[in-house]
């Protein structure tokens, strides 16, 4: 299995295109907020003091979560390309069990998807020291690895149900610009969940890459709400998170960080098994 994941990681890295299209995402999102949607929310919450450091820790974050889904599927493209050279067929003839195949391709994927998330993190954490904010604490800085590591475990067993079903490279390259496409909007970057309505604020709250969102944010945005909401009514703090999507409501239930981990952990769970049912029927990987 380490041999296998040992040479997609060389596949991946070796193929620049897939570096660059698998963080494509990244970088639109980037690129609007500098641009554009950064000035937009700064000038909506102008009286709060260190606005630009609270709304810079909730991009990063938002950027941290997207990550792991967008490079994982990157990841997962080797997957595909060797059904389209046949290579499984070379693999499955091999004295290599089915499940050390598979395991090859999910492990690959997810160092991938850590290495490239951990990159962001750390890269989001110098642009926010760099526009005026501070490091997060190491106490701090544990619990985001902490949930990168479960929102990577959850985007590898989720792109990899969805790969499964995928024969053709052009069918992989539509379905990974559809989902670089709306990934911002279903993890409330584009538009603040907030601003959305009812129906698709549900469906934001139930895709499982949102709540990864949610709990990253609620780490690094904790010392910023603290500073911009000083001295303020609870009640505009709890309006704000809700808005921005660093809270979940579901009716008279507020989502709580143990609640964020069960569901990344148990998507992780479902999508895996739906993934390896999918693949176990095919007569190739």
């Amino acid at each position: 299995m380490l041999n296998l994941a040992q040479r997609n990681l060389k596949i991946f890295f070796r193929q620049k295109s897939s570096v660059f299209f698998s963080l494509l995402g990244v970088f639109v999102i980037i690129g609007l907020y500098v641009v554009f949607l950064g000035d937009v929310w700064t000038q909506n919450y102008v009286d709060l003091p260190e606005i630009k450091t609270l709304m810079n820790s909730w991009i990063m974050a938002g950027i941290i979560s997207i990550t792991a889904i967008t490079t994982t599927m990157g990841a997962f493209g080797t997957m595909v390309d060797d059904r389209v050279r046949k290579n499984s067929k070379d693999f499955y003839a091999s004295p290599i069990k089915r499940s050390t195949i598979m395991g090859g391709y999910i492990l690959s994927a997810y160092l991938v998807g850590l290495l490239m998330s951990l990159l962001a993190f750390g890269l989001g954490e110098a642009y926010i020291v760099f526009s005026g904010g501070e490091l997060l604490s190491f106490f701090e800085t544990i619990k985001v690895f902490g949930a990168i590591l479960l929102s990577v475990m959850m985007s590898s067993s989720l792109v990899f149900f969805i790969v499964s079903f995928f024969t053709s490279n052009s069918a992989f390259a539509t379905a990974s610009t559809i989902i670089g496409t709306l990934i911002g909007f279903l993890t409330g970057i584009y538009l603040p969940i907030g601003t959305l309505p009812d129906g698709v604020q549900w469906a934001v709250k139930l895709f499982p890459v949102s709540h990864a969102g949610a709990l990253i944010r609620q780490v690094m945005m904790e010392g910023p709400m603290a500073t911009s909401f000083a001295g303020i009514p609870e009640t505009y703090s709890t309006k704000f998170s809700n808005l921005m999507g660093i809270t979940y409501t579901y009716g008279d239930f507020t989502a709580t960080a143990t609640t964020h981990i069960l569901v990344l952990a148990g998507s992780t769970i479902i999508f895996l098994v739906l993934a390896l049912l999918n693949v176990s029927r095919k007569s190739q990987i």
